[in-house]
């Protein structure tokens, strides 16, 4: 009792440590005034606490009572053996314990006691107790400035090592080749090449002997920095390489994408004396997961094995993450299972390997094993189990997850809030997943281009081409993804301008070659109807494979060009590719949208005889259509109705469609009743019946299906048409009188129906499915969405330019048939775009030719 009150009494006058003394500060008055505090602090801690902190006495001289050393014993034991005890402190507060015996019993003389103590306290973390104990020592070798520098790296603190390295060259001390690594490794967490350099290059000017420890501290730096090259060069100037040098060439190369390399690099070392340890095989395997390379994995597996290395548990955690990356998952598992000893970052690697895989389910399943075993979750396992929850559209869980982060204070880390964005866009949550955006302390690149995506996935291209503007006024530089990201919404506004703005980021930022980036801008170009600019970027792009080609085909079926569509199929195997179900998907779409009947029959059926690959429920879907567009019809139920799988709905609704091209009421009838019960909350099916019993005048019948419509809450969507002028894209609905040049809207309207007429333009009333007088149906149909849209364009875009136009709904017959008469009227190309297709509108004629 007495012993803790004198502590607590010692305690309370106790003054708080000072800041790091100014330069000017004397260093004995400092080193004086530090070690008295530092005594009051810890001296009677240390005389009360040792029995039960510090080590029995071992000294033979010494005679132990019951075990234990007494005060006299205890002080006579640290004077006979200062270093021994020093090194069996263990924490912080036995270290301080130990500096204030030091203080009282002159210890702290002893030079090399003392740069040991500074070192302890480095290394567990005190570097301000370091720091102190440097500042006390009045002429620092190389020995304790060493320390010191590696203390700051060690703990984190880069730019003060660096600091400090300066410091020790004003100071005029010459480094060693202890100093060396220390400071590139700073250098290299800091990403300071030019720091790197300069001192690379002090090194050489001095003449200074690198030896393989500095040598391979500057691979690693280079190699971190982004410089391979570079590290390269140091690695085939060596006269001696160890493993280190080997590991941080091979891991150079690996963080820098060249898996070839890496691997290459690897074969040399087993051709040398150097046998490759557990560090080297994490080396290597990312590479191979970064690049699927599923046969040299299993290669490197059977490597571990016969080297015996299969136990690690962070090789074998490599392991299971490779398999999952390369697209094996049952490998992954079946390596997982096999694990004797499975730590937090194994379970994540599985869990992750599933979620990136499509297979949502078995990663929450793994999720639960994970939690009865005792796991606590981490940061990373949020990241790993969200994903899941994304792709199965699972919000509750997700929910719940969130709550667990916010409970733990996850949610605040930039990757766990971005995949938390992530979910809630997938799970079609959008504005709960702006709300994190902006409540996030902290926006990385990853986190802009995840709620750029999240927009333009969810049909907000607006919000998503909005965003990115903001992004550069926030000084964030997009990157490659952001350009994947942001382009889609370019493409569903038929927002060329900013397309063509994007593009030529894209290619100052050296982004051109990228394959997924052309083939994000083909798709660009494709939707915002530059055919021509399509087959220029494919054609200028340096290495395509399978979905560029799948793109480029499909664009050609969407405008029309089905023959050329078939052409590039060809010449898509010429260059040695092999076309997938996708492929088939956008020949047989092109066959369509081009009427080619009995192109389309031959490439169904070469698809499984030919090429191997069963026909999924879409292909059925676009053979329904092409047949029910050709008059087919009853050649398209028979196909659906026999098929293999279960029909879709779209299937179902794509008959229902053939129906209305074909007028076939009776059929329309059975069909809307089988999609009624699958799907009774989809108005557009409805809308469609409607139309059908309009078009055959069966009025009562359309009443009935507005009123059932009406009593389910389901309402018909408007018809919208998009297009844009300047840099902004304007919207038009039927009957719209909202924009300021409403005036001049319908006034050129009205000029150009006089001209129409003249030149022999009926009004076709048979698409206006209402039950009225014909000059009602005439004034209905002039104010369609898509002709007040051409009239504004033709207000502002100067002559000569392509109109461009977004339909959300089918283009109806009168206006197919008007806007051919208005681009022979007017001498100016049209492009509309409906819910189907394109048409390319050119001196009275439709690319479509009539047929859509």
């Amino acid at each position: 009792m007495q012993s803790s009150l004198l502590v607590s009494s010692a305690m309370a006058n106790v003054e708080v440590l000072p800041p790091f003394p100014p330069p000017f500060y004397h260093r004995e008055k400092h080193k004086q005034d530090f070690h008295k505090r530092l005594i009051v602090q810890n001296s009677v801690a240390a005389i009360t606490n040792h029995q039960t902190q510090m080590p029995k006495c071992k000294s033979t001289d010494i005679k132990p009572t019951n075990g234990a050393c007494t005060e006299n014993q205890f002080i006579n034991f640290t004077m006979e053996f200062p270093a021994p005890l020093l090194q069996a402190c263990t924490n912080l507060e036995q270290l301080k314990q130990y500096h204030a015996h030091m203080l009282r019993n002159g210890l702290h003389q002893n030079s090399r006691l003392y740069n040991k103590l500074v070192s302890m306290y480095a290394m567990t973390g005190n570097m301000e107790s370091a720091r102190y104990m440097f500042e006390g020592i009045q002429k620092p070798n190389v020995v304790v400035w060493n320390i010191m520098i590696r203390g700051y790296v060690k703990n984190g603190r880069c730019t003060e090592a660096l600091r400090f390295y300066h410091r020790m060259h004003q100071a005029g001390i010459q480094p060693d080749r202890y100093t060396f690594p220390a400071v590139f490794n700073a250098c290299a967490s800091l990403l300071a090449l030019q720091e790197g350099k300069l001192i690379h290059e002090h090194i050489i000017r001095r003449g200074f002997q690198l030896d393989v420890y500095v040598e391979s501290a500057l691979i690693d730096m280079y190699a971190k920095c982004g410089c391979v090259n570079s590290a390269r060069q140091v690695f085939d100037k060596m006269s001696e390489r160890n493993v280190v040098s080997w590991n941080a060439m091979i891991a150079g190369y690996a963080r820098n994408g060249h898996r070839d390399e890496a691997l290459l690099i690897f074969h040399q070392m087993q051709l040398t004396d150097t046998l490759p340890n557990s560090v080297t095989i994490l080396n290597v395997i990312p590479a191979l997961a970064s690049s699927a390379a599923l046969q040299q994995g299993k290669q490197i597996h059977s490597y571990v094995i016969r080297r015996g290395l299969e136990l690690d548990v962070a090789v074998q955690t490599a392991l299971v993450d490779m398999y999952a990356k390369c697209g094996s998952t049952e490998f992954a598992h079946h390596m997982f299972v096999k694990m004797s000893k499975k730590d937090l970052v194994s379970w994540n690697a599985m869990m992750s390997g599933f979620a990136q895989n499509g297979q949502g389910t078995e990663a929450l399943e793994l999720f639960d094993q994970m939690l009865l075993t005792g796991q606590k979750p981490d940061q990373a396992t949020m990241v790993s189990v969200l994903p899941a929850c994304a792709d199965l559209a699972a919000l509750q869980l997700g929910k719940v997850i969130h709550g667990y982060m916010i409970r733990n204070a996850f949610e605040s880390d930039v990757s766990s809030g971005t995949s938390l964005m992530d979910m809630y866009s997938k799970c079609r949550s959008v504005e709960v997943a702006y709300q994190l955006f902006n409540r996030m302390p902290k926006r990385d690149v990853i986190a802009w281009n995840a709620m750029i995506a999240g927009y333009a996935q969810n049909g907000y291209a607006k919000q998503a081409l909005t965003l990115f503007n903001q992004m550069q006024m926030a000084d964030v530089k997009p990157n490659l993804v952001t350009m994947i990201c942001v382009l889609p919404g370019c493409a569903d506004l038929a927002a060329l301008q900013h397309g063509e703005w994007i593009h030529a980021y894209i290619i100052r930022s050296g982004f051109e070659s990228d394959v997924s980036v052309g083939n994000s801008l083909i798709d660009m170009y494709a939707k915002c109807g530059s055919i021509e600019t399509v087959r220029r970027v494919f054609d200028r792009m340096p290495k395509r494979d399978l979905v560029s080609w799948n793109v480029l085909i499909a664009a050609y079926g969407m405008h029309g060009q089905g023959d050329e569509a078939l052409a590039l199929f060809s010449q898509m195997q010429r260059a040695g590719l092999k076309p997938d179900a996708i492929s088939f998907i956008a020949v047989l779409s092109a066959c369509s949208h081009a009427g080619l009947v009995d192109e389309g029959r031959e490439y169904f059926n070469r698809m499984s005889q030919d090429y191997f690959i069963t026909p999924k429920v879409e292909h059925y879907a676009c053979m329904a259509d092409l047949l029910g567009r050709a008059g087919h019809l009853h050649e398209a139920v028979e196909l659906i109705d026999n098929m293999p799988l279960k029909p879709s709905i779209q299937a179902w609704g794509t008959l229902l469609s053939a129906c209305r091209i074909n007028g076939n009421v009776e059929l329309a009838e059975c069909l809307a009743e089988r999609i009624f019960d699958i799907d009774p909350e989809n108005e557009a099916y409805y809308v469609l019946l409607s139309n059908i019993y309009a078009a055959a005048g069966r009025w009562d019948d359309v009443t009935k299906l507005r009123t059932m419509m009406k009593d389910r809450g389901l309402k018909k969507t408007p018809g919208c048409s998009l297009i844009q002028v300047r840099n902004r894209v304007y919207s038009f609905l039927v009957g719209d009188r909202s924009h300021p040049q409403s005036d001049k809207i319908y006034a050129m309207l009205e000029d150009l129906s006089r001209k129409m007429k003249e030149a022999g333009y009926v009004p076709d009333t048979n698409v206006v499915l209402h039950n009225v007088e014909e000059e009602v149906k005439e004034d209905m149909l002039s104010c369609h969405s898509e002709k007040l849209a051409i009239a504004f364009g033709l207000i502002n875009i100067k002559s000569g330019v392509p109109i461009r136009i977004i339909k959300n709904l089918r283009v109806c017959g009168d206006c197919h048939s008007a806007t051919k008469f208005i681009s022979k009227i007017v001498k100016q190309e049209i492009i509309v775009r409906d819910a189907n297709r394109f048409h390319h509108f050119k001196d009275g004629l439709c690319s479509c030719g009539d047929y859509w």
